[in-house]
């Protein structure tokens, strides 16, 4: 089971807090934590949604104890093999800095729906929020990737607004 969840959790992970070895770090201490406290696992099939919260009360708890070097965003960038050439990887590296420009509140979400293909309930549910709260904040995280690439069209289509 974390076989199959482990390369979700490290992409996750390294999406909140943009460091390979934080992110590392934190996937690891989320599995302890999991190991523990397996026995509150009820339902197999909710094991990804139960990792997540832990992964970010870990996270969470990780910035409580030490204070991470801030660094400008803008100096680096987010890379990852998608299989594209030419004009469409440019466009998805486009998106990916304008995602990882956004404010956590909206980027976590996003992250969570794209990347890891959460419904709206369980992103909810790791999120401890409304799901209505999910859907604005969706919605808005959209909104302002659309300001930022100038391309509102390709990015709300995607939405199906």
């Amino acid at each position: 089971m974390v076989g199959a969840l482990l390369p979700d959790l490290y992409r996750y992970a390294y999406w909140l807090c943009r460091d390979r070895a934080r992110a590392e770090d934190v996937v690891q201490e989320t599995l302890v934590r999991a190991w523990r406290s397996l026995e509150s696992l009820r339902d197999e099939r909710s094991a990804k949604p139960w990792l997540i919260t832990i992964l970010r009360r870990e996270l969470a708890r990780s910035y409580e104890r030490v204070q991470p070097e801030l660094v400008d965003i803008d100096d680096h960038e987010l890379t990852g093999d998608l299989g594209e050439s030419g004009e469409q990887a440019s466009d998805a590296a486009a998106v990916r800095r304008a995602m990882a420009r956004l404010e956590p509140e909206y980027r976590e979400p996003l992250v969570m729906q794209v990347l890891l293909g959460y419904s709206i309930e369980e992103i909810a549910q790791a999120m401890e929020m409304n799901p209505a709260t999910v859907l604005t904040r969706l919605f808005r995280a959209r909104k302002k990737l659309a300001s930022v690439l100038e391309r509102p069209d390709a990015l709300l289509a995607a939405e199906g607004a």
